[in-house]
């Protein structure tokens, strides 16, 4: 008898929350421990251009954020929820960053994969990162080693920690191929009040009051 291949799980945390990839069969929220998500990496192809590259969020670890600046305004959001393909039980908290993640059909998973290595190619890399849920009130690992888009403090277009207001201003002017760079900001903002309206985001939050001020 021949092994059953491994579903193809991708947890998202940005865009794949209101731009899902193609061919999802399930999801469901859950989420990493250690990591912060932030508005860290410079988006020359979708949200801004070579000459002007906009803001797009990716993971961080929480170890490594500290050593970028002291002066994070919110240092203990270490906490990243998302969706994926498995039923679990999911309890919120004021520290949670939301995000989603997907379960694809096994018929089409090159093709996915494909599609979403080109449309992470601006420095993103596939990692694989266990995902957390709650068991009534206790943290349980329910996926090891979903696949998972990282923008490494490494790569060329990481640009680490800028002060809110300068991060808002990049947001509110840039414009790229796939649109405005607040857009995007507002979609994940909606999207993840929609995923988990009890729990909070502070990061994302205080960006979008920085960047709506602006109207």
């Amino acid at each position: 008898m021949s092994e059953v291949a491994a579903p193809f799980i991708v947890f998202g945390y940005g865009s794949l929350i209101f731009k899902p990839p193609p061919h999802t069969i399930a999801q469901i929220p859950g989420f990493l421990k250690g990591y912060v998500r932030r508005f860290a990496q410079k988006s020359h192809d979708h949200r801004g251009t070579p000459e002007n590259p906009g803001r797009v969020v990716t993971l961080v670890h929480k170890e490594d954020w500290d050593k970028f600046s002291k002066s994070d305004p919110f240092p203990d959001d270490d906490v990243v929820w998302g969706l994926f393909g498995l039923l679990v039980l999911i309890s919120d908290s004021d520290k949670n960053t939301k995000g989603i993640a997907y379960t694809i059909d096994p018929v089409y998973e090159a093709e996915v994969r494909d599609y979403l290595d080109y449309r992470e190619k601006d420095g993103y890399t596939m990692e694989t990162l266990d995902i957390y849920g709650m068991n009534g009130n206790e943290e349980t690992i329910i996926i090891h080693k979903a696949f998972c888009y990282v923008g490494r403090d490494d790569n060329p277009s990481f640009v680490g920690y800028e002060p809110l207001d300068l991060l808002a201003e990049r947001i509110w002017t840039s414009v790229g191929p796939s649109g405005r760079n607040k857009d995007y900001l507002y979609n994940l903002v909606q999207a993840i009040r929609e995923l988990s309206p009890n729990s909070h985001d502070s990061h994302l939050y205080a960006l979008e009051v920085s960047v709506s001020i602006r109207l």
